[in-house]
């Protein structure tokens, strides 16, 4: 057998000469059953001379002759049939007008139709017998693994795509030391059916007395498109029975890649948060970034690295990406091009990456930066996000959320950006927290400057992303490996979550439905409650609440709500033809603060003189609905002591000015 499996094309061209050949004589044998080679020499001769030099011209024009057949699939089954094909109708016809020209050479008009099959059958049993070896091979236990360890028992869930081909793999690869025992799977059209030769067993209620009944030691989750509730229960089960579990990847985390028996993984809460993908407009994504230069801002953080890992798949002439963090931005520019490298070639050029060290603070830098490299796009995932520091510092929300944004679309103006796509927050929803209100009046400025050009300049809005830096997750994982306690701020808080790369996902999608003006909402799901988060994290690491890990609660903290919300009161909203994008069509039509500029510039004069009294006073004139719970210190006295209010912020009052969709 493993002669056979060293078997080379240029061996492969030498048999199909003499396999050929055989294939003509059966043929005539077939037909005539006997074989007369003096009655039939000619015919024959001509026959045959034209199948061995027309055939194999076929199969090198196809690349036949360039094929490993170690891995030959249905794929190069049917380049073969088509090689075939084509070279007995060529070979076949030119026999044919032969005979009638040339009465002496005798060919029955059915053997091109009888060589045919004999010949496919007869070139591809050697190339496929390499495969079949190769198979055989791979699957045969070595000796040491049988006698040094004992296969695990494994139970796969999920008898789709996914499942099919990491089976194939456990099973073409037992030096992994799993033992597929079956399927899972809730279709009643696979019962009792097997599947790359493994049983289906049952469906998913079955699954602990499968566990029993098998002496299952691992259970693997196959079903990259299962909502979180799936897995949750899946997971479930698994505990109570003592097994294991690990699981492929979600749809969103396996963009642009292909499943692989390396991608399984521990199940980790990102999964039992999951929720059901959405079709989405990959071809429009295309179209809006293929070949345009792109800048991203925030390009060293969570989001922003995201989103310049996802944008690179659609074929930016220009990847910018900008943050003041050279250590993440070299690390994040490093990752891109090693990304680069492993992307197909695509009919545009390949994208270059242009990391960009700059703070969005300073107009000037920021301007020379877009006149340098003219981006066409720009993505500002730039902010401070992080609620209870920017409590203590204010002043710096205010500078770089509120003020930078100002800087970015002052020089997206200048240099002609087309597209602009800030993102907010669901905290800026009638803001309890400084970084909710800077990220609120953001996307004011964005609302005026769409009005104002007539260009799709919009905000999209979601709320906390699992995995973030300064995610709730990252503060338990760290409290959990240190023992405990975990805290939590109180047991009714309840927080909106979406992993990082579904959260980037939509985000591309509302950048290509915006028109201008727009505020997008993205469908967060139903709220989680902190304690539930915590509780299953500590489930996953091993541990036992209130008895390996315990649970204490610290009480809400300055800015902190106990539950966010969506929508800010009176705003009306629709769903897209993207079934989790909202957009709230009242934001078009805002009552933009006549006086928006000059407020902005009196935040820009408070946050460089740390005028902390001035930054509270000018939030609550541009945001009636802003109620901090802090309390702001002025002059040594209390600001809600003193009665200070919107009304006393010394600016004139005038009339707001409508910003309709229609002027949009």
């Amino acid at each position: 057998m493993a002669k056979v499996r060293q078997l080379r094309n240029r061996y492969f061209f030498a048999l199909d000469i003499v396999l050929l050949i055989t294939a003509v004589v059966l043929s005539y044998v077939l037909r005539l059953e006997t074989f007369d080679f003096e009655q039939l020499g000619v015919g024959f001769l001509f026959f045959t001379g034209s199948v061995i030099i027309v055939i194999p011209l076929w199969f090198y024009l196809l690349g036949i002759y360039s094929r490993y057949w170690l891995y030959a699939s249905v794929e190069e089954l049917l380049l073969l049939t088509s090689a075939m094909t084509l070279g007995v109708a060529m070979s076949g016809a030119v026999s044919l007008v032969a005979t009638w020209a040339v009465p002496q050479m005798l060919l029955p008009r059915s053997i091109p139709f009888i060589f045919w099959p004999v010949a496919l059958l007869v070139t591809g049993a050697p190339r496929f017998a390499v495969r079949l070896s190769a198979q055989y091979a791979r699957r045969r236990p070595e000796p040491r693994t049988i006698s040094s360890n004992t296969p695990q028992r494994v139970l796969v869930i999920g008898a789709g795509d996914a499942g099919t081909i990491v089976v194939r793999e456990l099973l073409n690869n037992p030096a992994l030391g799993m033992e597929v025992v079956g399927f899972v799977d809730d279709d009643p059209r696979k019962r009792a059916t097997r599947i790359a030769g493994v049983p289906v067993l049952g469906n998913r209620r079955s699954i602990p007395e499968l566990i029993a009944a098998y002496t299952i030691e691992l259970v693997i989750i196959t079903i990259p498109t299962a909502p979180g509730r799936e897995v949750r229960d899946i997971v479930s089960l698994c505990e109570k029975a003592g097994v294991p579990t690990k699981i492929m990847p979600g749809l969103y985390e396996m963009l642009g890649g292909t499943v692989s028996i390396n991608q399984l993984r521990n199940v980790q809460i990102e999964d039992l948060l999951r929720r059901e993908p959405v079709q989405t407009d990959i071809e429009a994504v295309q179209r809006l970034i293929a070949g345009k230069r792109v800048l991203v801002t925030g390009g060293g953080g969570s989001i922003g690295s995201e989103l310049c890992r996802q944008i690179l798949h659609f074929g930016p002439s220009d990847l910018l990406v900008l943050g003041h963090g050279e250590n993440s931005i070299f690390e994040v520019c490093a990752q891109l091009n090693q990304q680069l490298r492993g992307l197909s070639p695509a009919p545009h050029a390949v994208p270059r990456v242009h990391p960009v060290i700059a703070d969005i603070r300073f107009p000037d830098r920021i301007r020379a930066v877009f006149e340098q490299h003219q981006p066409e796009i720009v993505f500002h995932a730039a902010a401070h996000k992080h609620v209870p520091l920017m409590e203590i510092n204010p002043t710096e929300a205010i500078g770089n959320n509120i003020l930078g944004t100002r800087n970015l679309l002052d020089a997206a103006v200048l240099t002609g950006v087309e597209h602009f796509v800030m993102i907010s927050t669901d905290k800026a929803v009638r803001p309890k927290s400084i970084m909710g209100a800077s990220k609120r009046v953001a996307e004011l400025l964005v609302h005026q400057t769409a009005w104002e050009i007539g260009k799709p300049y919009v905000a999209v809005r979601f709320g906390n992303v699992l995995g973030s830096r300064g995610s709730v997750l990252q503060t338990f994982k760290q409290q959990i490996a240190a023992g405990g306690p975990v805290t939590i701020t109180h047991p009714e808080m309840k927080r909106y979550f979406m992993t990082i790369p579904e959260a980037v996902q939509l985000v591309l999608q509302a950048a290509v439905l915006g028109q201008g003006g727009e505020v997008f909402m993205l469908d967060m799901g139903e709220p989680v409650k902190i304690v539930d988060l915590a509780q299953d994290l500590i489930e996953l690491s091993g541990l036992e609440v209130g008895y390996d890990i315990e649970i204490a609660f610290t009480g809400i903290r300055p800015g902190e709500k106990l539950h966010e919300e969506l929508f800010i009161p009176g705003e009306t909203y629709r769903r897209t033809e993207h079934q989790k994008i909202f957009v709230i069509e009242s934001a078009m039509g805002t009552v933009m603060p006549s006086q928006l500029n000059q407020v902005v510039a009196r935040l820009e004069d408070a946050a460089y003189n740390n005028n902390v009294a001035e930054v509270d006073q000018s939030l609550r004139y541009l945001l009636p609905d802003f109620r901090p719970t802090g309390e702001v210190v002025v002059d040594g006295a209390l600001a809600a002591d003193r009665g200070m209010a919107a009304e006393d912020l010394p600016l004139t009052t005038a009339p707001s000015i409508e910003v309709s969709a229609r002027s949009l």
